[in-house]
Order: structure tokens, then C-alpha cells, then sequence
């Protein structure tokens, strides 16, 4: 199925109001989650770490998540929306990392810069990598 097809079949399915409440409210659900880890996070790893450490794993994730799609799309489309925009959006944090680079020393600022986008990167990769290994394990059974 492709992407175009599938948005056209989700914007079918979503056409009655209360499916779109359903899915604005497993969103917020996820958001509520996410969010809740973030929080909890910045109490074991304080500072520059956490906010690395949520960035790092929400790429990974959402890296897992968008070629999942690509290669296999068991997930359901739902799944992916409560997945992608409620849980990572309010996981990760770009304004937290924007604010402590800038608080930080200049060598800490390009250290913690180039960190974030390093691993925000890798994590992608290699979530695109799991979503392959994923396809090719469900296409061998």
C-alpha cells in the first residue's frame, strides 16, 4: 500500500467526528506519557545528559517508526500517530536543548551541539536499520 493510498484511506476513516476524538484522545494519552518520561528522565540524568539521553532515543524511535512505515507498515497508521506525535513529540525536547547550549561555555555549547545532532542522526539510522531487519524477519516467516 502506498503512503498516498494510505492517507486517503485514513482520511476515510476519520471522516465521522468520533473516530477523530478517539485519535485526538489516544494522542493526548501518548502526549501524556511521553511527557511524564521526559519529567521523570531529568530526575535520574539532570541537565545537558537527560536532554542528550531523550533526544538520542526519540530519533531512534521515530527513525523506527517512519521507515517502518516504509518497509513493512505493520503498524497501523494509528499507532504510529499516538506513537510519533503524542508520545516522541512531548518525549523529546528541542527548546530545552536550544536553552542549555546557550546557557553553557562555548566549548561545552559545541560539544553538546554537536552531540545532539550526532546522535539524533545515529539514532535515526539505526532505527531505519531495525525497521529493515524487522521487514526481513516478517518476510522470512
Amino acid at each position: 500500500m502506498t503512503p498516498v493510498y494510505e492517507d486517503r484511506v485514513m482520511a476515510e476513516k476519520t471522516a465521522h467526528p468520533l473516530v477523530r476524538v478517539e485519535s485526538l484522545a489516544l494522542i493526548a494519552i501518548g502526549g501524556f506519557a511521553g511527557s511524564n518520561l521526559r519529567y521523570f528522565t531529568g530526575f535520574l540524568l539532570p541537565g545537558m545528559f537527560g536532554t542528550l539521553t531523550v533526544n538520542a532515543l526519540g530519533s531512534f524511535a521515530l527513525g523506527f517508526v517512519l521507515y517502518e512505515t516504509l518497509y513493512s507498515g505493520v503498524l497501523a497508521q494509528e499507532t504510529r500517530a499516538v506513537v510519533s506525535t503524542g508520545f516522541l513529540s512531548s518525549f523529546t525536547t528541542y527548546s530545552t536543548f536550544a536553552l542549555q547550549s546557550s546557557q553553557a561555555p562555548p566549548l561545552w555549547l559545541v560539544a553538546n551541539i554537536a552531540a545532539n545532532y550526532t546522535l539524533g542522526f545515529t539514532g535515526v539510522l539505526l532505527g531505519r536499520y531495525l525497521a529493515q531487519s524487522v521487514d526481513r524477519r516478517w518476510s522470512n516467516d
